[in-house]
């Protein structure tokens, strides 16, 4: 069974006014299990929270990286840490 983890990721490009947080949001659904959510930042990066089984959270990032996201991703700097719970579900703020 695998451990569980915190993801926190900045993602950087043209990820604001696209759907950016929706599409996060229910890639994080489609994987299971994952709480968190994706956060529009004034400098026009989108920071994502993911917590849950670490190949979860793995293939949430893989997808943040990946070509199938909406808008053009320029890079994504991420910090892995221990869950600190409290989200509801994955949700878009």
């Amino acid at each position: 069974m695998s451990e569980d983890v915190r993801l926190v990721a900045w993602v950087r490009g043209r990820v604001q006014g696209v759907g950016f947080r929706w599409f996060t949001r229910a890639k994080a659904l489609e994987l299971g299990g994952l709480s968190g959510f994706a956060l529009n930042l004034g400098d026009g990066r989108v920071q994502v929270v993911a917590e849950g089984a670490r190949e979860r959270c793995e293939g949430l990032l893989d997808w943040l990286q990946g070509a199938d996201t909406p808008g053009r991703v320029d890079g994504v700097t991420e910090i892995w840490d221990t869950p600190r719970g409290g989200y509801d579900g994955f949700a878009i703020r």
